[in-house]
């Protein structure tokens, strides 16, 4: 791994007016450090294309979980990194920046959430990957949006089930499964702010265009769509649809690999409302705080790095584990 005295004394000679070329130093410290760099598909442009893998949660939980390198460079949001770091705990798992947090996982506080599972002794806890280790490890299984109704089929229909944090895409999967699980009410800020308004203006302007949308919309957005799936079976509808026109409910950021795999398709985002007046809030906050510059100082200092106690990661990781082997389990059915 590289020394880090020396890296760092490069960054603090660099003047304000120095322009770093923070791509090829990217490439340079990966192959340094043996680091592999994984990227989710709300991520800005420039930052998908310069990861090693790109992916959706359960694609980037799977890649970390069979990474060889020596250090994880997570661009994503911060349960993410965690989750890299419970598969890997003898690494070294960085995030470029440590605010990147999640909507979802703050409406789910641990200590709330252990009181709520403690009042429903007999429900099985089933928890979307969104949310912190510490919730994590209160959890029975963990679940992704492109997994979680395979794995809640796998489980006795009489079987009771606390599902957190995301009423909405619970919501859907009751729908989906005839389930009647109890719901956890926590959302996504950027999911449940798109407006229903805009919505409708862009399908009447283009009645071709394929409405398609991510679960954790709320149901009377779902309505209007098409196809309703993950982020991956979004990217993936679309390829298999080339040419079309769509209407996209999820974070723009999926555009980018969209528009890769079906250059000749148009794609249209949908306002997000805030006080009545759109305010790009369609765009995750907290997936666009990372940056080129704070991926390579984050290589260059090992830092902000993720720490959580053996403990913890001992309980958090049983869950993760036991998504990765269901999902194996649904994959040789």
């Amino acid at each position: 791994m590289l020394p880090i005295d020396s890296e760092q004394q490069k960054i603090n000679s660099l003047s304000s007016a120095t322009r770093v070329d923070y791509e090829e130093e990217i490439h340079r410290l990966r192959k340094q450090m043996n680091a592999v760099i994984l990227a989710h598909y709300y991520q800005d442009d420039e930052i998908q294309d310069l990861a090693d893998y790109v992916g959706d949660s359960l694609e980037l939980a799977r890649r970390a979980a069979d990474t060889k390198a020596d250090v994880i460079v997570f661009c994503g949001v911060r349960f993410m990194a965690e989750g890299a770091k419970l598969l890997n705990p003898e690494k070294l798992v960085l995030i470029p920046d440590m605010k990147a947090g999640c909507s979802l996982e703050d409406s789910c506080p641990p200590e709330a959430f252990k009181a709520f599972k403690e009042q429903h002794p007999d429900h099985l806890v089933v928890t979307y990957i969104n949310c912190s280790a510490a919730v994590k490890a209160l959890s029975d299984i963990i679940v992704t949006s492109s997994n979680a109704e395979a794995i809640i089929r796998q489980l006795p229909h009489d079987q009771k089930i606390i599902f957190a944090p995301d009423k909405y895409l619970g919501a859907y999967l009751n729908k989906k499964t005839g389930r009647d699980m109890l719901l956890w009410n926590g959302t996504c800020m950027v999911h449940e702010r798109f407006s229903e308004t805009e919505l409708v203006k862009l399908k009447t302007r283009h009645p071709e265009a394929i409405v398609i949308a991510h679960p954790e919309c709320p149901e009377h957005l779902l309505a209007y769509a098409q196809h309703i799936g993950s982020t991956s079976s979004l990217i993936q509808y679309s390829a298999e649809h080339a040419g079309s026109s769509f209407i996209v409910l999820t974070e723009p950021g999926i555009m980018h690999e969209m528009k890769k795999r079906s250059p000749n398709s148009i794609f249209y985002d949908v306002p997000g409302m805030s006080g009545g007046a759109c305010i790009s809030c369609n765009a995750c906050p907290y997936m666009k705080l990372n940056t080129l510059e704070k991926i390579y100082k984050a290589m260059v200092s090992h830092s902000p790095s993720i720490e959580l106690s053996p403990e913890l990661m001992v309980r958090a990781r049983k869950p993760l584990e036991r998504m990765l082997e269901m999902s194996r389990a649904i994959g040789r059915n």
